[in-house]
């Protein structure tokens, strides 16, 4: 057993319904935006300066070239002065309104990854098992990203907007006639990228769910790489992340498609307005028309309004796939906890670990019966031995003790008191667990045995540490206790692994002790002083086993012997071998290690 786990289905991953734009914004607002109004008001007030000064180039070429028609002297220092004094200001409010911009956007980013972290970390570990942490992963990444690029994109999309009015503005001033030709056109290109922006949120929204299972695939691929080279099966890897990075391929060309479509067609609705306004500008220069000036200020504030309407037209492309990442992530924080605390919770009483299984019953999501009618007792200072074939229940059993799933029917008491009706902080700080395949944190060991007791001291974390003798591989490790194990502990062996974790639980001094085989792979000289450390843990405390060693049945004073999530055979070893039932089968097949 290598976690205190009910087996459970692939999650099939099926698509949300699409929630509406307007309330996904507003509930951004609301959730994450209303509280930085400060920092909304700089970025507005920057963005407009931004955009005031970018809408007086126009006039400033106007003003050139009437005054260079005009043989004004003053042209040789007033426009240049103008120049410098309109560009360093425009620098200085961009170079604000760039810092202002970021610093809202992060801070907005890092307050869903937050509120996501906080609704992982407590959500049910049902909802954990069934997807690949990658994929988990990808909701703080991947769609991160594209709300990010999403959000600084529609800021600055209220710079070009201003822009775009300002330099409206200056082309009404000086040509109200050539602008109503250009604001005919320009409107027209909003139709169908409107459209295609519907279209590429849906797409990018299986895009997301593609890279996650693609980093899924090859997380897994690279963990098992002993097993890929042992067995060969390095054909058959290529060939399943071919298929997997081919999805992605396709997923992210459509992308690529839809997007490339926006540029040309705003290009050629643009280049169109321009030769409009020309064509009809010239005709009008026939007529003995406007000045060079004005015609001048205004194709340069056409041009201008270019870039702004340009990036205008594409805004709704990155916000659809924006709100497809946030969608995706109130998702997440929306999901309904199963396993939650009551509000009438009562303290946990006194006592010394009192465990009964009234009649228990746990039925997995998809409607299969895991346990039926599980009844035993486990009194304090006893060890219970859950013993059967695969997939009796037993790991299931283990999981409803700390509430990591709950019971569907009957009942789990600890010292009188139903769990579920405990303070759920207090139920599990009375529980410690080892499991036979343990993975440690990338931190030092004196951090990993100190999770069993935050406040211990470092001689209590050393204490803890010999009585599981884990003590001298720790000294002679190159940092002694300070020495960081590496990712899941990966730097040391499945042995040493194991006695941090027995030291962590014996730090913790629990009320309840949850062990899954914990001194499987423990030498015989080692297992001999964890077991004499057990032996003294275990006064007064309860002590559930998940057992697969003969030994560790054959020193516990009650054998429940599991069958089809059913308690079917009850008592001592010596009792269970004289029923010759079900256990004492087991014994004779050597169902049990020695």
């Amino acid at each position: 057993m290598n976690a205190i786990k009910p087996p459970t289905p692939d999650r099939q991953a099926t698509p949300t319904d699409m929630v509406s734009s307007r309330s996904l914004m507003r509930r951004l607002w609301h959730d994450e935006l209303a509280c930085h109004k400060l920092r909304i008001l700089a970025v507005m007030v920057l963005t407009a300066l931004m955009a005031i000064f970018s809408a007086l180039y126009p006039l400033v070429i106007q003003r050139a070239l009437d005054m260079f028609a005009d043989h004004d002297p003053r042209i040789l220092y007033q426009v240049p002065l103008l120049v410098v004094v309109i560009t360093v200001a425009k620098a200085i409010s961009q170079y604000g309104q760039s810092i202002a911009v970021q610093s809202l956007v992060l801070l907005v980013i890092r307050g869903l990854q937050q509120r996501m972290f906080h609704h992982l970390v407590h959500a049910d570990i049902s909802r954990i098992e069934t997807e690949a942490p990658a994929q988990i992963a990808a909701r703080f990444t991947t769609d991160a990203v594209a709300i990010r690029e999403a959000m600084i994109r529609a800021t600055n999309a209220l710079g070009d907007a201003v822009t775009v009015v300002g330099l409206i503005a200056s082309m009404l001033y000086m040509d109200w006639e050539l602008s109503l030709i250009a604001a005919v056109l320009y409107p027209i290109a909003a139709m169908p990228v409107r459209r295609l922006g519907k279209r590429l949120r849906r797409e990018s929204g299986g895009v997301h769910e593609q890279v996650g299972e693609t980093s899924a695939m090859l997380t897994e691929s690279f963990s098992q790489s002993r097993t890929i080279r042992v067995y060969r099966l390095e054909g058959a890897e290529e060939r399943r992340a071919a298929h997997v990075l081919d999805g992605l391929h396709a997923g992210l060309l459509r992308i690529a498609r839809g997007r490339a479509r926006v540029d040309p067609m705003l290009e050629v609705l643009g280049g169109i307005a321009v030769a409009a306004v020309l064509g009809f500008a010239g005709w009008r220069a026939t007529q003995g028309g406007a000045t060079l000036g004005d015609f001048s200020g205004f194709v340069a504030a056409l041009l201008l309004a270019a870039r702004p309407l340009r990036a205008l037209g594409t805004l709704n492309i990155a916000l659809q796939e924006g709100l497809g990442g946030l969608q995706r992530v109130f998702d997440v924080i929306d999901e309904p906890v199963a396993v939650a605390q009551a509000p009438d919770a009562i303290d946990l009483p006194p006592g010394g670990g009192d465990l009964r299984f009234e009649q228990v019953t746990f039925r997995y999501p998809d409607g299969r019966m895991g346990l039926e009618g599980l009844d035993f007792v486990a009194r304090p200072g006893l060890t219970v031995a859950l013993v059967g074939p695969s997939g009796a229940g037993k790991s299931t059993a283990l999981s409803l003790i700390p509430r990591l799933h709950d019971v569907s029917g009957g009942r789990i008491t600890l010292d009188g008191v139903d769990l579920r009706r405990l303070v759920l902080s207090q139920l599990r700080d009375a529980i410690a667990y080892v499991s036979q395949d343990t993975l440690l944190f990338d931190l030092s060991v004196m951090d990993n045995i100190r999770m069993g007791n935050p406040q211990a001291s470092d001689e209590q974390v050393r204490t803890a540490a010999r009585a599981a003798a884990a003590d001298e591989f720790i000294r002679a490790l190159p940092r002694g206790y300070d020495t960081v194990v590496g990712p899941g502990g990966q730097r040391l062996s499945g042995g040493q692994r194991q006695r941090v974790a027995l030291a962590r639980a014996l730090l913790r001094n629990p009320r309840v002790l949850l062990l899954d085989e914990a001194t499987s792979a423990l030498d015989s000289e080692s297992e001999a002083i964890v077991q004499n450390a057990l032996t003294h843990l275990r006064q007064g405390r309860t002590t559930i086993v998940v057992a697969h060693r003969l030994s560790t049945v054959r020193s516990a004073d009650l054998v429940v012997v599991m069958a089809q999530g059913r308690a079917v055979e009850c008592g001592t070893h010596d009792a269970l071998m004289d029923e010759d039932g079900l256990y004492a089968r087991m014994v004779r097949n050597q169902a049990f290690t020695l």
